[in-house]
């Protein structure tokens, strides 16, 4: 069976030529590193913010469309409306 296949060539074993130590990233890589963690952890707690500041608004103008609708059911919401202030300076200039 051997002679089907032929005969196996041994596989040489691989010697370290570079010294080790030579070849790792050392103190400015830490140092990398450490600063794109930073810069990661800082994205993060901004980007939370941002998103919790958004959900907030949301839940107000929620509260305060459901506040405008019950109004409107009452009819009490039309009673209240104010003057735009263009409207309120251009009737002031006509009256004598």
């Amino acid at each position: 069976m051997l002679v089907l296949f032929g005969s196996e060539t041994p596989m040489p074993t691989p010697t370290m030529t570079v010294d080790p130590d030579s070849v790792t990233p050392g103190f400015a890589g830490f140092a990398a590193i450490v600063i794109v963690l930073i810069a990661v952890v800082l994205l993060i707690w901004d980007m939370n913010r941002r998103i919790r500041k958004v959900r907030y608004r949301e839940e107000v103008r929620e509260e305060l469309d459901a506040e405008e609708a019950a109004a409107r059911e009452s009819g009490a919401g039309t009673a209240q409306r104010e003057p735009d202030s263009d409207a309120e300076a251009d009737e002031g200039d006509r009256k004598p």
